[in-house]
């Protein structure tokens, strides 16, 4: 009988979610200590502030005044989706990093937030971009994995279609 032959899995590739994790807790850690609750600190004069503010939704502050109940919702959907991402992860070529990137950041993202709703009950935002009277809601480094893995999801998994079989992905 023949051995077979098992490919490497993508999971390695959770040490990127871990990477996010570290970085968004450190930076929250830094504006919890540095910054100022609700005042606008300047970082690009007329398009970035330093922005203290907290969200106890999702995105763009979604259910924030649901009572509290919504912190559960979230943190279950986040372990949830993070829980499948990292079993389609273990089922994904370790040299497929199309796949197994944005899967990385996102697991990495949600994880970053559900931190912040455990701890503090709420999600810490600081990073703030505006024009003129034009604000975008503020965000965090999680938030950010988080919309560049759903972006990489997008282009290469939906977008991308049926690539051919490339050996270099295949270990």
């Amino acid at each position: 009988m023949a051995p077979l032959h098992v490919r490497p899995s993508a999971l390695p590739w959770l040490i990127v979610s871990a990477a996010v994790i570290v970085l968004d807790q450190l930076s929250k850690a830094w504006v919890l200590a540095r910054l100022p609750e609700y005042t606008a600190v300047p970082v690009i004069d007329g398009f970035w502030n330093w922005y203290r503010s907290y969200n106890t939704g999702a995105a763009f502050s979604f259910l924030s005044d649901a009572g509290g109940w919504q912190k559960y919702l979230f943190t279950v959907l986040a372990f949830g989706i993070s829980g499948l991402l990292g079993w389609w992860l273990a089922r994904t070529a370790r040299g497929d990093w199309r796949t197994a990137l944005p899967y990385s950041l996102v697991i990495g993202g949600a994880l970053g937030n559900v931190i912040d709703r455990l701890v503090h009950g709420k999600v810490i935002d600081f990073i703030q971009w505006y024009w003129r009277d034009h604000y975008w809601p503020a965000f965090n480094i999680a938030d950010s994995a988080i919309v560049a893995g759903a972006i990489g999801i997008a282009l290469f998994g939906l977008l991308g279609g049926k690539r051919a079989a490339d050996p270099a992905q295949q270990g």
